[in-house]
């Protein structure tokens, strides 16, 4: 009787030693599709940001209105980018209470004391969608897969609705445009 429970102890180490080799096998795979996947989604968002900044030099407007300075400028789902080609950090706070997407034009106020006040003046058309929150250990970032395509988050989005990997989440997308970011509207809990 003792033997037979030894040899039912090997074959169920030999099972498990098997099933780990089968799921970090499974883990490796995914982690080089992701990266396919990664180096294409960054490359599609180097063109996205050259349209932008064709977009912001049709702006080109810059304002000196005593001594504070305003300009125009398009989102590009982190920063403003200015017709001069400038890039200038958007609050990831303001964008995601705000709700800006890829696009949509923004005038910034630079006071004489440095402070940067956003404005959103022509939002793009949007439309939601439905999709399931990931994270990205390595990079630390957060996306959401929707309607067959990635989309970049903003962190902070993420964190005031209180979500995390495998929360079903609504985005809001530009209409008619594609886009490598997009705009939480809400988190669905999943568990």
């Amino acid at each position: 009787m003792e033997n037979k429970n030894k040899n039912f102890h090997l074959e169920n180490e030999e099972k498990i030693i098997l099933l780990k080799q089968i799921l970090e096998s499974i883990q490796r795979e995914t982690n080089v599709a992701l990266e396919l996947i990664y180096d294409n989604f960054d490359g599609a968002k180097e063109n996205l940001k050259s349209n932008f900044l064709k977009k912001a030099k049709q702006l080109d407007r810059i304002i000196n209105d005593g001594e504070d300075k305003i300009l125009e400028g398009v989102f590009d789902g982190e920063k403003m980018i200015s017709g001069e080609g400038k890039f200038y950090s958007v609050p990831a706070n303001y964008a995601s209470k705000s709700k800006l997407v890829e696009g949509d034009i923004l005038k910034l106020t630079i006071l004489k004391d440095g402070t940067f006040v956003y404005k959103q003046i022509v939002p793009q058309q949007k439309v939601r969608i439905k999709g399931v929150l990931s994270y990205n250990q390595e990079k630390n970032e957060y996306t959401v897969l929707a309607e067959g395509k990635i989309y970049k988050v903003l962190t902070a989005a993420v964190t005031y609705f209180g979500g995390s990997a495998g929360d079903d989440v609504i985005i809001l997308v530009p209409k008619d445009k594609s886009s490598a970011w997009s705009a939480v509207e809400n988190i669905i809990k999943t568990a």
